[in-house]
């Protein structure tokens, strides 16, 4: 149960594609789908880096 609430409670962070801002949803992506410092509609999650790993 403790598992089921701090994943609901983790903030996701967005970046503007223009000028890349760092928006959380919780402040503001749940009235609008746009950057708040520069009005653009292209919003991004950052992922993370995957290794490749070749095989032997």
């Amino acid at each position: 149960m403790v598992e089921k609430v701090a994943k609901a409670t983790k903030v996701k962070t967005y970046h503007c594609f223009y000028c890349d801002a760092k928006i959380n949803i919780k402040e503001y992506l749940k009235k609008k789908v746009r950057c708040p410092y520069c009005g653009s509609k292209i919003l991004y999650k950052q992922r993370t880096a995957n290794a490749k790993v070749k095989a032997v």
